[in-house]
């Protein structure tokens, strides 16, 4: 595909580049946005080096009514007219990160990319949904902005997940192999063994820790699993590790869905008769042990393997402790390319520099569409 970025001619954008692109990436923690300010050569896609320099990043946290309301649109417990009214919110949200990050760097990006906040994801029905209202993001930044950048890989029989594929060759490169786990609030794999890209959806990262935390310790996250010091509940782990999630074949994708709030509430009761320590432990074992699970489809692993962990559950220390019981083969260091927060935003940045070139940004051997496809749609002020 060509790298020329005169062929979507999106206005506003140099010819030869560098384009200063805005990436804004809510994940599945739901905790706030990431705004990163990234230097992107558009000529450098054709080589796999597109990526020249993090200009800037800032974390805009939600409120803890914005945030409540996002996990009860994950729910399922939102009306549809709160959910219209969601919407806005989190444009605003996320318009506001945006002009703060440009107020404080002094940087104009030349276009944004907007990944907005999932609050269902349906692979099997072929539908995802992601709420941020990108019109306000153009207005505050007078750019144009692409968005919705999953659903034309769904439209294609994809999973619309994960689209960090490429990113993480973009950003790493073809030298070595590696495996990047990324545990936010559900946890991926991405895995160059020298010959062959391979990214799926691995299971729960901190999804239902998180939730943990919220019911039993009233916090929004276990800062450093320093809760999670109790004994892990073998019954337990064995019971959960067969879950339907876990005997599928990748391509594969998963959420709040899955591993969220309907599925703590269904284990409460087992959970409940444990101290509060082993709860948090169980659960972090249960992470671990998918993360072990899915990687062993790659035995043996490649030889030379370099592991890196990013994401809020690479601070989770019991829960980093389990994942090298499960996996010591195979050692995760922690992945210190970028601030914490900023990698998934960078990622954003570069999907969107790639819609920009008319570039694919999906793998369809990995997403399970039907080809590689230019991704997003676009708001030109």
């Amino acid at each position: 595909m060509s790298s020329n970025p005169s062929n979507r001619r999106i206005p506003g954008l140099p010819e030869q580049g560098p384009w200063h692109v805005l990436g804004l990436m809510s994940g599945t923690s739901a905790d706030g946005v990431d705004a990163a300010l990234v230097e992107i050569d558009p000529h450098g896609f054709q080589g796999d080096l597109p990526f020249r320099a993090l200009l800037a990043h800032h974390q805009e946290p939600y409120p803890a009514d914005l945030r409540d309301a996002v996990m009860e649109a994950a729910a399922d417990r939102l009306k549809p007219s709160e959910i219209t009214v969601l919407q806005r919110r989190l444009g605003d949200h996320h318009a506001h990160a945006a002009g703060r990050l440009v107020k404080e760097s002094g940087c104009v990006p030349h276009m944004a990319s907007l990944h907005g906040q999932t609050i269902q994801h349906h692979p099997q029905h072929g539908a995802t949904l992601q709420l941020a209202d990108p019109y306000v993001l153009s207005e505050t930044l007078h750019c144009p902005v692409v968005f919705d950048l999953r659903r034309m890989d769904m439209a294609l029989g994809g999973q619309g997940a994960p689209l960090v594929t490429l990113t993480e060759l973009w950003l790493r490169g073809r030298a070595e192999p590696w495996a990047a786990l990324n545990l936010g609030g559900i946890a991926n794999i991405t895995v160059w063994d020298g010959a062959y890209l391979r990214a799926w959806d691995v299971g729960p990262g901190m999804s239902l820790l998180d939730l943990a935390a919220e019911k039993w310790l009233g916090i929004p996250f276990d800062p450093e699993g320093v809760h999670a010091s109790g004994h892990v509940d073998g019954a337990l782990l064995a019971r959960w590790v067969t879950h339907v999630f876990f005997s599928a074949a990748p391509p594969k994708s998963t959420g709040r869905e899955i591993f969220g709030s309907a599925w703590l509430q269904s284990e409460s009761a087992s959970l409940e008769s444990l101290p509060l320590p082993d709860r948090l432990a169980t659960l972090a074992a249960f992470t671990a042990q998918s993360v072990a699970t899915e990687l062993r489809r790659l035995d043996p692993l490649p030889k030379g393997l370099r592991g890196l962990a990013s994401g809020g559950g690479a601070r989770h220390l019991r829960l980093r402790q389990e994942l090298a019981a499960r996996l010591p083969e195979l050692s995760f260091e922690d992945d210190h390319q970028f601030p914490n927060g900023a990698r998934e935003a960078v990622s954003w940045a570069l999907l969107g520099a790639a819609s920009a070139c008319g570039v694919a940004g999906n793998v369809p051997e990995v997403t399970g569409a039907s080809r590689a496809a230019v991704l997003g749609a676009w708001v030109i002020p």
